[in-house]
């Protein structure tokens, strides 16, 4: 094994579950948003219950996982960019990759601060509009991995 093959494992890894924490975590503010029309106290033990998981799901899981993508995707950069130079930077198939990293920042950024507007009532957010956003991350993810599987260029 070499430290290449030990990063892109372990990088593998870490967005395998910063990307299980962004997919579960709409799907919770859904639930939360949909306890509107409950009555109490139902309502409010059931909305404890989901902000509870918001938090823990952000501070344990996706935040962890976030750095630990970034730490092992700099590890592989690093090993690449000293291996074969540092022009693969500049390559159509590596910008698109990054442009994905900083897309799912965002919305990893988004979603932390949707949990904050959510545990203070201040959320305007329905449902549907959770369960209808549900997908972007995986949606970047695809795009993010054809690239870097296919490492495709121009021409």
């Amino acid at each position: 094994m070499t430290a290449y093959d030990l990063a892109r494992g372990l990088h593998i890894l870490a967005v395998i579950a910063w990307m299980a924490g962004m997919l579960f975590l709409p799907r919770l503010f859904a639930y939360d948003a949909e306890q509107a029309g409950k009555p109490e106290p139902l309502r409010s033990e059931m909305q404890a219950l989901l902000r509870g998981w918001q938090v823990r799901l952000l501070r344990i899981i996706v935040n962890p996982a976030m750095i630990l993508a970034f730490v092992f995707g700099g590890w592989l950069i690093w090993i690449d960019g000293t291996a074969r130079g540092w022009g693969f930077l500049l390559e159509p198939w590596m910008v698109t990759k990054l442009a994905g990293v900083v897309a799912l920042s965002a919305w990893h950024g988004f979603l932390a601060g949707e949990r904050k507007r959510i545990a203070a009532g201040t959320s305007t957010r329905s449902g549907r509009f959770w369960r209808m956003t549900n997908e972007i991350p995986f949606v970047i993810a695809i795009i993010m991995v054809l690239s870097v599987t296919i490492e495709w260029r121009f021409g």
